[in-house]
Formats: structure tokens, sequence, C-alpha cells
């Protein structure tokens, strides 16, 4: 089992701090908190995040009945079960979480602004932001499921 190696809220609380305030804007900006789970989950696979990837499969859970967006979301553009609404954000939430590989095309911009207004835009770049520096903290800080349990 993976080790943790450093809890990052007690060495450093302000970090954490930034790290929630950074958080709790972003997750004011969507009133789609299925769309929000949706995102935080595929960018989560992408980045390779056990603890984030448990921690927000669950939090969907919480808002219905979505087994099936949780165990179709890698293979999201082979299955017909999402709103094109979605597919369009998936698709962003790839490309920005990947942004070295090809950036964000403008064919995608446009697909996307179809579904999302600027300011909607700009809140899905930030929420994949957001979604990947607790990625990329978690997986630094050697966290795992259940890794606070006592």
């Amino acid at each position: 089992m993976t080790q943790l190696r450093v809890n990052h809220s007690k060495v450093r609380p302000g970090t954490y701090k930034a790290m929630m305030a950074m958080e709790e804007y972003t997750s004011g900006l969507f009133t789609d908190k299925v769309l929000y789970e949706l995102l935080k989950i595929r960018v989560s696979q992408i980045n390779g995040c056990a603890f984030c990837l448990d921690m927000h499969a669950k939090d969907l859970m919480k808002l219905g009945d979505y087994a099936d967006h949780i165990l179709l979301l890698s293979v999201w553009r082979e299955v017909p079960l999402f709103t094109e609404k979605e597919r369009a954000m998936l698709e962003l939430a790839e490309a920005v979480a990947r942004i070295s590989e090809q950036g964000v095309p403008v064919e995608l911009y446009n697909r996307v602004r179809e579904h999302f207004d600027e300011g909607e835009y700009v809140d899905l770049i930030a929420a994949v932001n957001t979604i990947s520096s607790w990625n990329r903290l978690a997986i630094a800080t050697g966290m795992y499921p259940g890794c606070f349990k006592s």
C-alpha cells in the first residue's frame, strides 16, 4: 500500500487554505454540480489521481444514480450516455489538462461556445486548473483513498 508522505494541510496550512479558497470560488461558479463533478473525475483520470477519483466519484453518486457515467467516463466518446453539452465540456477539460499537446483548437473552442458563454468558458478552464492543482498536490504527497481515516 502506498504511504502518505506528507500531510500537506498540517505541514503548510496556508497552502491548504489557499487551495480551499480556489476550490470554493470555482465550485461556486457551477449551478450544474453533476457537470462539475464529471469534469473533476475526468481530469483526475487523466492526471492519475486515485485520491481525487475516489472522492469525486463518491460526490457524484451523492447527486443521484450516476454509476454508468462514472464507469464509462474514460470512454465518453464511444457511448451515447453523455449530452452534447457534457461532451463539449469533457473535450475541453481533456484539452486543457493536456494543454502542451495541442492547446485548445479553434474548432473545439467553437463547439464549447455552442453550450457555454464566455464567462462559463473561463469557469471551465478555472475548474480544470483547480482540480489539476489538487491532483498534483495529492499525488506528490502520496495521498490515496482513505489515507486520512483513523
